[in-house]
């Protein structure tokens, strides 16, 4: 395999790139009786999840412990907030919540908001207690025009939250039925399952670390690679490989599979499928055109994986990733072609080409294969040689052949 680049590299790497989630979920709320009932539940059983969790503390003063807060906001890709009556109470709370919508906006955070014993209309409007408790948390933490600017702040900060889906307490029958709830949807959000490589993945780190050490070589705001090579080359192979290694720190990934045979037949599915696997919800998409704006609208700002397997028209590219501006910084898309020429017309920032595997190899691969073993077995050694120098180091001809003369004579 060789390297080729369409452009310089430098020594950022995407892994430090912001934001850096350290933590899969931050929960915000107010509340000594909120904390020893529902969050304490629903933190209990995010972390029997192996959900990495952190919540945000009753008694966070101003000064070190609020920033530490605040940089832990940004370093979560989930953002629980669980109003009450007396969530407006606290101007912690409402500072950690300015900084989870500054984190939605700027890099995609996903906000989860549960309305617990308080109608999303009441937190939206901010009327009667609520809006009180607001105004006197302002009033209690700055002085002169300052109040109207941390009250407007604060005020806009609820509406925007209170505007997106969640959940209502009073639509569930008890508090376990609403953590159920919730932390399915997180899991199913992060969706930490590696793809399912070949039994014998002979050979494949070292090019795997080569494809990842390019991108780490990328600084710009979108990476781009393209895996060039003829059918059977390995290409699929070799991007699942990378995609399970380095999936975890973007706020959304998919790999989108067999493009060249599915898109002629429902192109429209494709990119319902690439919206569901980003954002965990389904899409119903009338044309591809509208699927392009769709696309182009819900991605923005957000730090993605992705991966499109098996492409051979530029029109595909153009509907599923046309254009970088679509998404946001660090985001790194991985396309797989046998055609160059479409990978260039992209402009992407490297090729990858995938050329025959070396002959040592090539003889594990197909020893795994036809003699579930590292090696040939006693006797069949020239045999097994002869047989992998007729392949070329192709590694679906070494699988096809050795899976088909697995237990088989010489003379079959």
């Amino acid at each position: 395999m060789e390297l080729g680049s369409s452009s310089s590299s430098s020594s950022s790497s995407f892994l430090k790139s912001e934001p850096q989630f350290i933590y899969d979920v931050f929960i915000n709320f107010w509340g000594e009786n909120m904390s020893r009932k529902f969050v304490s539940h629903l933190h209990s059983v995010l972390l029997q999840a192996q959900v990495k969790t952190l919540i945000n503390e009753e008694n966070l003063q101003q000064g070190k412990k609020l920033e530490e807060h605040m940089r832990a906001i940004a370093a979560s890709k989930i953002a629980i907030i669980v109003f009450s009556q007396t969530y407006t109470e606290s101007t912690c709370c409402l500072r950690e919540l300015e900084k989870i919508v500054e984190c939605r906006e700027t890099f995609g955070q996903i906000v989860l908001p549960i309305f617990y014993e308080i109608y999303p209309f009441d937190v939206r409007h901010q009327k009667g207690d609520f809006r009180k408790a607001l105004e006197e948390a302002a009033h209690k933490s700055y002085s002169g025009e300052q109040v109207e600017h941390a009250f407007s702040r604060w005020s806009n900060a609820l509406t925007t939250v209170a505007g997106i889906t969640g959940w209502n307490v009073r639509d569930f029958r008890h508090d376990a039925e609403l953590v159920e709830v919730t932390v399915s949807r997180v899991q199913t959000i992060l969706d930490y399952a590696d793809l399912s490589l070949t039994r014998f993945p002979v050979g494949l780190d070292p090019h795997v670390r080569k494809v990842i050490e390019c991108i780490e070589n990328h600084s710009s705001k979108v990476c781009m690679i393209g895996i060039w090579g003829m059918v059977g080359s390995g290409k699929t192979t070799i991007a699942k490989a990378i995609y399970n290694r380095i999936y975890r720190p973007f706020i959304g990934k998919s790999f989108i599979g067999n493009i060249r045979e599915d898109w002629n037949n429902n192109p429209v599915h494709l990119q319902e499928n690439l919206l569901y696997d980003v954002l965990k919800s389904k899409f119903e998409v009338e044309s591809v055109g509208l699927g392009r704006t769709m696309i182009e609208n819900e991605f923005s700002r957000k730090k993605l994986l992705i991966v499109l397997d098996d492409v051979n028209e530029f029109s595909q590219l153009e509907n599923l990733c046309g254009n970088r501006d679509w998404f946001g910084q660090g985001t790194v898309i991985i396309i797989t072609s046998r055609d160059v020429h479409v990978l260039n017309r992209l402009k992407v920032n490297y090729i990858y080409k995938m050329n025959g595997m070396n002959e040592n190899d090539s003889l594990e691969l197909f020893s795994c294969h036809a003699f579930r073993d590292s090696k040939p077995r006693k006797g069949f050694d020239e045999f097994a040689r002869n047989i992998v120098a007729y392949c070329g180091g192709l590694p679906l001809a070494l699988e096809v052949l050795g899976s088909y003369l697995c237990g088989r004579t010489k003379e079959h």
